[in-house]
């Protein structure tokens, strides 16, 4: 697919460049390049009404409705060429961290996919507005990567009209700050594996039945949550695609999961790689260090290739769905993670090697009640060091290319 930007794409830029540059102002103008991976917890007031801002000009939800032509949220038409123009745009101001990306991305896409009109016309307004956000109940201790191990359940009780989830989750991102949780929940009693699995939608404000733990990360913040569910009630009409066909839309979600957000994603990485060049020059490391200055090469060159992998795999895919990801067992997904995953990881540590022993001491005093502070790049070299594990590890995805790709025997369990 040609993915050359015509005449109606370049007028598209310049509507979304004026808009942000119109919008990004007073209380805005603060939360600018904050939220991102590390510094989740800045501007959490800015940024929550900064999603409703996003809402109101209509740019959450582009190309949801793509297929049909019509515009039925609230959001605005744009075809898959102009969805990667307003994340660029988004990207190059460094716009505010997204506190909606988890039900723009990934439930709203599956909700078309796999949820009926109601379910649509209930949950899809809210996320376009920008008012309502989401979190994923997916992994759980001891089943992180292995997801067919959810142990979570889900009771239909005796009226049939609601469920009964108990169990718990870990590792759920802003979980803190989320209305709304899709949970993955065994609803049939003694079943393992991808069987008896279903997709629920769960109100999170419901005290005494959930309980919302954060963990304190090695960057000292806590974007990551446990979340505890104690006969938390979910509504019998909010499961997705069908009571015991959770395998199926999960995975169908994680499809959906890689598609124009990476780019938004890449757009980051390259601003990230640029301030380490910055610092390579400003302490002269790369002009006296080849093999330093050899590896700042490299990871341009690889994230030049990473932006054309997922150019390529965006336009193979249709462009179906707001992510134009593409499921299925094409392996683009997991390609996908490990290529961005490990470039990031060896970023963080170019950022610390750049700087030499400086990069071992903090910007602030030390005190008990702030036992250190952190400047962007040793955030950056920290939060790194998940990326290779969270989102699904390296070994899972080399397993899932391995085994549903290429047809390779199936590891022994």
């Amino acid at each position: 697919m040609d993915f050359g930007f015509g005449v109606e794409d370049e007028e598209f830029r310049a509507e979304a460049r004026a808009w942000l540059a119109e919008r990004l102002v007073g209380d805005y103008a603060g939360a600018v390049g904050r939220g991102g991976p590390g510094s989740e917890h800045e501007g959490g007031a800015e940024r929550r009404s900064w999603e409703r801002e996003l809402g109101r000009g209509g740019w959450i939800g582009l190309g949801w409705d793509s297929d049909s032509g019509s515009v039925a949220y609230g959001n605005r038409r744009a075809t898959l060429t102009q969805q990667v123009v307003w994340a660029e745009e988004y990207a190059r101001v460094r716009a505010p961290g997204r506190y909606g990306h988890i039900g723009e991305n990934l439930l709203a896409p599956t909700l078309l996919a796999y949820g009926t009109q109601e379910q649509r016309d209930e949950f899809l307004p809210g996320i376009a507005r920008g008012e309502v956000l989401w979190c994923q109940g997916y992994s759980e201790p001891g089943a992180g990567s292995d997801l067919a191990g959810v142990r979570t359940s889900a009771v239909l009780d005796a009226g049939q009209e609601v469920y009964r989830v108990s169990g718990q989750k870990i590792w759920t991102s802003l979980a803190h700050e989320a209305d709304w949780c899709f949970v993955l929940a065994r609803t049939e009693a003694g079943s393992r594996g991808h069987a008896g699995l279903s997709f629920l939608l769960v109100p999170m404000d419901q005290p005494g039945r959930i309980e919302v733990r954060p963990i304190r990360q090695l960057t000292g913040t806590s974007e990551f949550n446990e979340v505890f569910f104690d006969g938390a009630v979910a509504s019998a009409s909010h499961v997705v695609g069908g009571v015991g066909n959770g395998w199926r839309v999960a995975m169908g979600l994680l499809g959906f999961e890689r598609g124009v957000s990476t780019l938004v994603q890449q757009i980051g990485f390259a601003q990230e790689l640029a301030g380490v060049v910055r610092c390579a020059l400003d302490s002269g490391a790369a002009v006296s260090d080849p093999v330093l200055r050899d590896r700042l090469v490299r990871q341009w060159a690889e994230l030049r290739v990473m932006r054309w992998n997922a150019l390529s795999t965006l336009g193979s895919s249709g462009g179906s769905g707001s992510s134009g990801g593409s499921g299925g067992d094409s392996g683009a997904p997991s390609v996908a993670k490990l290529l961005w995953g490990r470039w990031h990881q060896r970023l963080g540590e170019l950022a610390m090697g750049v700087r030499g022993a400086a990069a071992a001491v903090g910007p602030g005093d030390w005190s008990e009640e702030s036992p250190y502070e952190l400047d962007a790049l040793q955030r950056l070299f920290l939060f790194t060091r998940a990326d290779t594990i969270y989102g699904g590890s390296d070994e899972i995805q080399r397993n899932i290319i391995a085994e549903r790709v290429l047809g390779l025997p199936r590891e022994a369990r």
